[in-house]
């Protein structure tokens, strides 16, 4: 029996789309594909992900590859992103609050940096949240095995409990081989409902 919904966050709490995070009127329109690229098409954003590399080491090998001009959009863009694009997925605090209400546990697991705490608040439904692994805080990523064995671990959880929502199969993957069923979000919330009660969920 299920007892445990798991979450992920980008793309399945909220919307993660870095091109909206670029488009404001404070950088030149020239310059968004140079900050896409260098920021958050960076290994080194994978890298804060892991929690492998500091905020300031990160940023630092992001300037490098940008001109003088953009080092400030960079920073504020890596550390400060979700001041100005946090947009939440439609329907989706509805269902955590729903399945909250029906006595489910709550969980996040999420490639994410240590700042997360600034920002989740901020996220309708957040408030359900029995607990939330973040990858750079245990220097794991999905779909490493480790990091779901942590989840369990430190949340006293069966994986066979659990039921596992993520928009990337690799990291659905990843749950089912740690022993966690999940499904794949492709922002269709009437189809997740659809598997969340195929899977015996009540919602």
């Amino acid at each position: 029996m299920i007892r445990n919904i798991v979450f992920d966050m980008g793309n399945v709490l909220i919307h993660w789309r870095p091109e909206l995070f670029v488009d404001r009127p404070d950088i030149p329109e020239e310059d968004r594909p140079a900050l896409l690229r260098e920021v958050f098409g960076s290994v080194e954003w994978v890298q804060l992900d892991r929690g492998s590399v500091s905020f300031e080491e990160g940023l630092a090998a992001m300037c490098r590859r940008l001109p003088e001009r953009l080092h400030g959009a960079a920073r504020e863009l890596a550390m400060d992103w979700w001041k100005h694009s946090l947009l939440p997925i439609e329907g989706m605090a509805d269902l955590i609050r729903e399945l909250k209400g029906k006595g489910y546990g709550v969980y996040l697991l999420s490639n994410a940096k240590p700042d997360l705490p600034r920002y989740f608040p901020l996220i309708p439904g957040s408030e359900c949240f029995d607990g939330r692994i973040v990858s750079a805080d245990w220097k794991l990523l999905k779909p490493q095995h480790e990091i779901y064995e942590t989840l369990f671990r430190e949340y006293g959880l069966k994986p066979e409990e659990c039921f596992f929502i993520d928009d990337m199969v690799l990291n659905v993957e990843g749950a089912r081989y740690a022993g966690m069923d999940g499904t794949v979000f492709d922002g269709d919330l009437s189809r997740l409902r659809r598997n969340l009660r195929e899977a015996g969920i009540d919602t």
